[in-house]
């Protein structure tokens, strides 16, 4: 008998906060520190979390492209993955609340495989239906215009 696998489960995350801009977090058996950098009053221990977030989606993009490649019977070898946001500051510094602050992401995606260029569209698309990261920004007002491509 195949083993289901749960449809939902809760994730967990914990931290002990020692000043006003750093959090040292703990997910599973991993610690990591989410942080100001020194000119903003923090230590610089970590990415701020707001870096965190766009790191968070490069970091689902990798995972999920592979599992669609995979799927879709593509071949995107490793890959090298690039985000540049538009982020609106003016919440964060408390002068207005801001209805979307990352306004903009660009995500550039080189594949060391053997895909081309329009295998490569087809993974994207499957990515974009199955990134939660992706659909947490983009149900947020978030654009997010991707480039998927062959490396050389």
């Amino acid at each position: 008998m195949a083993l289901r696998m749960k449809t939902e489960v809760t994730l967990r995350a914990t931290a002990e906060c020692p000043s006003h801009s750093r959090a040292d977090i703990v997910v599973r058996d991993l610690s990591f520190a989410i942080d100001e950098p020194t000119e903003r009053g923090g230590t610089n221990a970590g990415p701020t979390p707001t870096d965190t977030a766009l790191a968070a989606l490069i970091g689902c993009t990798n995972v999920i492209g592979h599992k669609c490649a995979e799927r879709l019977g593509v071949d995107i070898g490793h890959l090298e993955i690039s985000a540049k946001c538009t982020f609106d500051r003016r919440g964060v510094t408390l002068e207005e609340e801001i209805g979307v602050p990352f306004r903009h992401i660009e995500l550039n995606v080189i594949s060391h495989g053997s895909a081309q260029a329009e295998a490569l569209q087809l993974v994207a698309a499957e990515v974009r239906k199955f990134c939660p990261l992706s659909k947490l920004f983009t149900a947020a007002g978030t654009e997010i215009v991707e480039d998927w491509q062959p490396a050389g």
